[in-house]
């Protein structure tokens, strides 16, 4: 059995799914101009093919916000707007990525998916070495798992065509300073071992 991971990262219907309420602001916009969803899944069947296991980290509150930060400026307009509630459509995984019971499901309260969550847990259990991971947002989510897991001793592998930010210029920045920490490739070139 292989000891690598594919984490994909916050990819939830509130962020990225046509209807939900970004689906039509700046993450949708970049969703789809970079084709996330689809270059996604095509990762994680790749990753299933070759033995990897799969998880999901999902960004999400109680119905009544009691993890929310209120002074947060990235989670604070989440109450305000009704969004991130676990339970609900808006913090399911995009249909599209074809979840699976048995992958891993990793619920956080902050930016960084290793902040109170299981998934230390998740990693030591399964003897996990190598962390291949994508997602939305390139500088938020996805650079605070790259940098985290690097300082944690993971070997990490970031797939950039699986990743977005708000703009164009959000992602290539994050790319640029992430490229220090990961090995950086794509849906197409990844090779999972």
């Amino acid at each position: 059995m292989s000891n690598s991971i594919y984490l994909v990262l916050d990819m939830m219907n509130d962020l990225v799914h046509p209807d939900g309420p970004n689906g039509n602001g700046p993450y949708g916009e970049q969703a789809r101009a970079r084709n996330i969803v689809a270059n996604t899944r095509a990762a994680i069947d790749k990753a299933r093919a070759a033995g990897v296991l799969v998880g999901f980290v999902r960004v999400g509150f109680s119905p009544d916000y009691r993890e929310c930060p209120p002074n947060s400026p990235i989670f604070s307009a989440a109450r305000k707007n009704g969004i991130f509630k676990l339970g609900e459509w808006g913090t399911q995984t995009h249909p599209d990525l074809g979840q699976r019971n048995e992958d891993f499901d990793i619920v956080k309260h902050r930016v960084s998916p290793f902040y109170a969550t299981t998934l230390d847990a998740i990693l030591s259990a399964q003897n996990i070495g190598r962390i291949y991971c994508s997602g939305i947002s390139t500088n938020a989510v996805v650079q605070a798992m790259v940098r985290e897991g690097h300082d944690r001793d993971y070997e990490m592998h970031l797939l950039e065509d699986c990743s977005c930010g708000l703009t164009t210029e959000e992602h290539d920045i994050a790319m640029t300073s992430l490229r220090r920490f990961c090995v950086v490739t794509t849906s197409t070139d990844v090779e999972f071992n």
